[in-house]
């Protein structure tokens, strides 16, 4: 009888007393962080080489993938290999 009374007890504090505690503290938590300017993120800086500027209206491409030899290929390759197939109904 003593471990249901504990219990119970327990489970009504979880239950509606933990969520009121839990909203006053971090409600007050959140509006001190807001009056201090705590979840503001810094501007960020523009870049400062001259490397990176570009006009209005260009792009800018930072890497571009190498591009395999031409080697490996014969003179003639017109594609890769063509599977034929049919519809099956």
């Amino acid at each position: 009888m003593k471990f249901w009374l504990i219990f119970i007890l327990i489970f009504f504090a979880v239950r509606y007393l933990l969520p009121i505690v839990l909203r006053l503290a971090l409600g007050s938590f959140v509006r001190k962080q807001m009056r201090n300017g705590g979840f503001v993120v810094p501007p960020q800086a523009p870049p400062t080489s001259d490397r990176y500027a570009t006009q209005p209206g260009e792009v800018r491409v930072d890497f571009v993938p190498p591009t395999p030899p031409e080697r490996d290929q014969p003179s003639g390759f017109k594609g890769g290999e063509y599977v034929d197939f049919e519809e099956v109904k």
